[in-house]
């Protein structure tokens, strides 16, 4: 039982609730007369109130506080995330020793004299507190060098325990982040004064070794890289707490964010997920894990387990709550209400943002983030001063050079600049020994080795930065200074980016409700780059090689995020709901996994070259730098060996077909996964990328074969590499036309209603668009989808749904189609004859009749020529057969209202977004062919453009990735999911008029009736791409021919 706390209510005064002032009082001392020494000490007590509080920040340093001890613990938080101006603080908190020893949390919503003891001689400690599984995760540069620093602090504190090998490596990588490339002497004399690891001097020799592996990487990188290296280790963000099981064996409990694990020593063996938990609690010092019964059965699901003490206990069951709310709720559990008269267990609750508010906050730039520059620092030597040496790498980034798994926004350019001692406190600038041309800190503070510096570019006043506690400053306008990000640029930070509900053009009654079909929805009230503002590139060279290298990075990016929607989104919704069998979980993940991290490697490499290609000196010409073939000739010998697991994809695309009709409940979890922002396209679609992205491989070797003359130095490997790629794709060609027919099969299955087993082996998808069909109320809009052995059209249905009803199946088999423009007074008409009905349907324009009399032509004689072994059709209710004669035209009374009558399965179909191609036809009253798709693999493109809207007056940047005939847009490369999309079929693609008005190079105009989109490239060679992929794509070219000379 709780313990019962009362509180006193304050009476007022009659006069008080009347509005007269409080009597000042009537003083009885004597003209003259001084205080007594009491009253003299009363006031000393009230000054005393507050008292100075040391935090120990990662860096060693230590900053101080004052706090009054009532407070909470929130405000002592607060004004350390201030002081730092720490935008993701909720991953981190403070920490402080109890009397046995171990570390507890400070809690915001505690005062902090009930936590603290003796909080005048207490030092607490910042801390990561939340460790995400993936350093992607982690949206600012400044966010990931702490965690370095908490990982550096782990080392040496042995919490991260790992080989010998892995600490030389992880200590090679916080070596480059702080003294920058590889000197021996240099190297030797810093590790004799910095300590890295408790026994360092038997791991000297590997760490040196390493060192001279990272030449040219930059401190980010170098940050990231720890990161990632320690991720993968057991012991990463690991705090044991001493227990005992039920046998009183010794055991070491922990918490992550995956569940509450159990070690013996450093061994984990046991992992209770989320997912497997049903309750966590304590009694004493006894804590219980109640486990889901249908997990481990009725006799096995309390797990209990015994800690110290009753306040070790209890800390580590809030330790437990504090991490499921943190990464496993999208919002905080909402507080209980307080019992009248008796409480029954703790009332703790986490009281910060959850992980994907945390995400959302920062994505959505609610505080304006702050590009910071940040150098190498140098260590003293022997009187030698490296005071003023810049960085040997100083280049910039374009683009943000660095990992897929790097979300910020801010791309960062390295130099050496003295801070100016006026300059307003933000984050902390830290600072080596040697830096005497920098402001010292306070006697206390320990310097650390690497600097970080940033700037306001306005003073702002106390007051402003009360304001904003976490907004961080801008930059203050520098010599050398160049910061190239998709963030607006200085004049137009004023009105930061929006996401407009509305459209910003009216829409025609055929297209209303078609939100994703108009325009990309980001509002052009912000986030622009003003008219006379030149994007600066970084490249010295005008060689079309590095354009084709920063293509092939730009796509590699894209690929790694589509992977990342199985191997970490898709995975997590399994694994959380236990949706999956675990045969199927192994063939899918066994097969995607290899391929994943392969590419992972791969993405590093060449981002690592096009750092060094692209340095603003072009001193990199004689090292090799500037090329890429040697790069990917290596990749490609190693791509072959995966030629096994793309060939199993085949299988994995069925069998995962196959369980998601078994099994209920994978469906519904499947059903809700293709709903989330991330997957922005049909799932399945996703497994096809791997064996899309070779064919990519070889689009793009052969340009560079085709741009380098036979006697350059990169033209062998591009050359060996295209020959490679060439036998890998080939091997694989016939298997991915297979992939892709059953992929369309399977989405069709899916978005139609009043069709079964539309999967057949044998069955091939040809054509699908909107044809207007006549009836006896004239002419209806319909889906029309040909396969190779019959025709199926189809209705939209019920209002405010999305999916298509089958209204008619005709078998090819003794169709007929004839033109009926002079029987039928109806532009572009044409009269299909099946041998029980026949219909007459009109297309869009001339153009689109040809394709489908055409397709349909060819679809007819190659099932003439099939033989005997015709396909069963797939069964379905469309409604009575014809009244009318077999010979008549079909004219039965059909309309949009009558569809709801129709007969069909009652299962409710998938709900894709609009932007597939069925629904982006229906209302751009188009067609798509199965050639469309397969060319539609080739045009694919990624990369930085600004776009700007027909009447505004800015460019906006944005990161837009095309693929499957539509543009989606990005704040950034890094981001999960696009913030809009902008389907292309119908678009024409062209270059500005003079009546536009737009005076700049490099820019192409899109158009769709009253639509109109400028989109700017940064090259003459990306703008030349993007219109020939936009075109090929727009332009629908559909040279299908029959199925057999397309396979």
């Amino acid at each position: 039982m709780g313990e019962i706390e009362g509180t006193y209510r304050a009476l007022q005064t009659p006069g008080a609730r009347l509005g007269a002032h409080p009597p000042e009082g009537v003083s009885t001392l004597e003209p003259g007369q001084a205080p007594s020494a009491g009253m003299a000490r009363t006031a000393a007590r009230a000054q005393e109130k507050r008292f100075p509080l040391r935090v120990k920040l990662l860096d060693n340093s230590v900053e101080t506080f004052d706090i009054e001890p009532r407070r909470d613990g929130q405000v002592l938080l607060t004004q350390v995330w201030r002081r730092l101006n720490l935008l993701e603080c909720d991953y981190f908190g403070l920490e402080f020793q109890h009397a046995l020893s171990y570390w507890i949390w400070l809690e915001p919503m505690k005062p902090i004299s009930r936590q603290v003891r003796r909080p005048k001689n207490a030092v607490l400690r910042l801390a990561v507190k939340f460790f995400p599984p993936d350093p992607g995760q982690l949206q600012e540069e400044y966010t990931r060098y702490l965690f370095a620093l908490q990982l550096k602090r782990d080392l040496l504190e042995e919490r991260l325990t790992c080989t010998d090998t892995t600490a030389a490596l992880l200590t090679s990588h916080l070596l480059q982040s702080e003294i920058g490339d590889y000197e021996e002497t240099l190297d030797r004399e810093h590790l004799k004064v910095n300590r890295y690891l408790p026994h360092q001097e038997r791991c000297l020799e590997k760490i040196l070794e390493f060192h001279r592996t990272h030449t040219g990487q930059t401190p980010a990188e170098s940050d990231f890289q720890v990161l990632e290296v320690a991720r993968k280790l057991e012991m990463y963000g690991i705090r044991f707490h001493k227990a005992s099981d039920r046998e009183g064996a010794k055991i070491n409990l922990a918490v992550s964010h995956m569940g509450v694990l159990v070690f013996q020593c450093t061994t984990k063996i046991n992992t209770f997920n989320w997912s497997r938990v049903r309750k966590l609690s304590f009694k004493r010092k006894r804590f219980l894990i109640k486990l889901y019964p249908e997990v481990h059965g009725p006799y096995q699901d309390t797990l209990e387990f015994l800690l110290g003490s009753r306040d070790e206990c209890k800390n580590f069951w809030k330790i437990c709550v504090e991490h499921h709310t943190f990464f496993r709720l999208f919002d905080q559990p909402k507080p209980k209400a307080k019992a009248a008269l008796f409480s029954r267990g703790s009332s703790f609750r986490y009281s910060g943002r959850t992980q994907k508010q945390l995400a959302d906050y920062v994505r959505d730039g609610v505080m304006k983030r702050t590009p910071y520059e940040r150098r190498h620092s140098r260590t003293q030597l022997s009187g030698r001063t490296l005071t003023a040496d810049l960085p040997k790498q100083s280049f910039s980034f374009t683009e943000g050079m660095r990992s897929s798994g790097f979300p910020s926004s801010t791309h960062a350019s390295f130099y050496s600049v003295p801070a100016s001692p006026a300059a307003p406190p933000c984050r902390p600038e830290v600072k080596d020994s040697s830096a005497s041309l920098l402001e010292p800190q306070a006697p206390h503070a320990q310097r650390p080795a690497a600097q970080r510096s940033s700037g306001a570019a306005e003073g702002p006043g106390p007051d402003a930065r009360q304001a904003q506690p976490t907004g961080p400053p801008a930059l203050q306008p520098r010599q050398g200074l160049s910061v190239d990000s998709p963030q607006p640029s200085p004049s137009a930070r004023k009105s930061p980016l929006s996401l407009s509900p509305v459209f910003q053009v009216p829409l025609g009654p055929a297209e209303r409700g078609s939100s994703p079909l108009l325009s990309p929805v980001l509002s052009d009230a912000g986030g622009t780059r003003m008219d006379d503002e030149e994007p600066k590139h970084k490249c010295t060279g005008v060689d079309e090689a590095y354009f084709i290298a920063k293509e092939i990075l730009a796509t590699e990016r894209t690929y790694l995020k589509d992977l990342e929607v199985i191997t970490v989104w898709f995975r997590s919704a399994v694994v959380k709901e236990d949706a999956m069998p675990a045969d199927l979980m192994t063939l899918l993940f066994s097969n995607i996994d290899p391929i994943y991290e392969f590419h992972r490697g791969f993405l590093r490499e060449v981002e690592q070259r096009l750092a060094l290609w692209e340095g603003p000196s072009g001193n990199h010409a004689t090292g090799g730098h500037q090329r890429i073939g040697d790069i990917l000739l290596r990749n490609m010998r190693q791509l072959k060996q995966f030629t096994g697991c793309f060939q199993r994809h085949d299988e994995v695309l069925t069998e995962l077909e196959k369980a998601t009709k078994r099994c209920k409940k994978l469906e519904a979890v499947y059903k809700e996964f293709e709903l989330q922002k991330v997957c922005y396209l049909p799932l399945n679609t996703f497994l096809l990328k791997p064996i899309q992205r070779l064919v990519r491989y070889r689009l793009l070797l052969r340009r560079l074969c085709a741009h380098y003359p036979p006697g350059h130095s990169d033209h062998a490997d591009c050359r060996d590499a295209l020959r490679v790629i060439t036998e890998v794709t080939s091997t694989l060609q016939h298997s991915l036309l297979r992939l892709e027919n059953l992929q369309k099969l399977m989405e069709l299955q899916r978005d139609l209603v009043g069709v079964e087993n539309l999967i057949a082996p044998g069955r091939e998808f040809i054509r699908e668009g909107c044809l207007h069909k006549l009836t006896r109320k004239g002419l209806q809009q319909r889906m029309f989808f040909l396969f190779s052995d019959m025709l199926l059209y189809t209705s939209r249905g019920v209002s405010g749904t999305s999916h298509f009803r089958i209204r008619g199946l005709l078998p090819l088999r003794g169709m007929l189609v004839e033109e009926s423009e002079s029987e039928w007074p109806v532009p572009h008409s044409f009269t299909i004859c099946a041998a029980q009905k026949t219909v007459v349907v009109a297309a869009s324009t001339r153009r689109e009749k040809e394709k489908w009399m055409r397709d349909l032509n060819g679809a007819i004689e190659a099932a003439k020529g099939s033989g005997d072994g015709a396909l069963a059709l797939p069964s379905s209710a469309v409604g009575p057969p014809p009244r009318g004669p077999s010979d008549e035209v079909s004219l039965e009374q059909e309309s949009e209202e009558d569809a709801r009558g129709a007969q069909g399965s009652s299962e409710e179909p998938y709900q894709h977004r609009a932007n597939t191609t069925v629904h982006v036809c229906w209302y751009r009253n188009t067609s798509v062919s199965r050639a469309d798709h397969s060319a539609a693999v080739e045009n694919q493109l990624s990369g930085y453009l600004l776009r700007k809207f027909k009447n505004s007056n800015g460019w906006q940047k944005l990161w837009v990735v095309f693929t499957n005939f539509c543009l989606f847009f990005y704040k950034t490369h890094q981001d999960d999911y696009p913030l809009a999309s902008l389907p292309l079929l119908g678009y024409s693609v062209s270059t500005p008029r003079e009546a536009d008005g737009i005076h700049k190079e490099h820019v192409f105009k899109l158009q769709f009736k009253s639509h109109v989109y400028f989109f700017r490239a940064e090259s003459k060679y990306t703008f030349g791409r993007w219109m020939e992929v936009i075109e090929r794509a727009s332009s629908s070219p559909g040279k299908a021919g029959s199925p057999q000379e397309e396979a």
